[in-house]
């Protein structure tokens, strides 16, 4: 499960984006990967968190989602989701 978030384009303001992601790890978990920063930027901040099930990192993800809904970021590409996740 992917999504790609990006701020809205601003006049002089460069693009940021959120992409947050879970993959299953070989450890019978699920891994949160966060990654942030500004678009085209040379580097950006990644973060990983791991958690013991599926539904509790689905639930840490769609919460990081809504906080960055709120700072003002819109989704631009999500990908393993169901349609009422969106």
């Amino acid at each position: 499960m992917r999504i790609y978030m990006q701020t809205p384009p601003l006049s002089g303001v460069p693009l940021r984006f959120f992409q947050i992601q879970i993959q299953e790890d070989m450890i019978d978990g699920w891994t949160l990967i966060r990654e942030s920063g500004t678009q085209g930027a040379r580097s950006s901040t990644l973060k990983k968190i791991h958690y013991e099930c599926r539904e509790d990192a689905e639930e840490a993800l769609f919460a990081l989602r809504d906080q960055q809904i709120h700072k003002g970021f819109k989704t631009t590409f999500a990908t393993g989701m169901s349609p009422t996740d969106s």
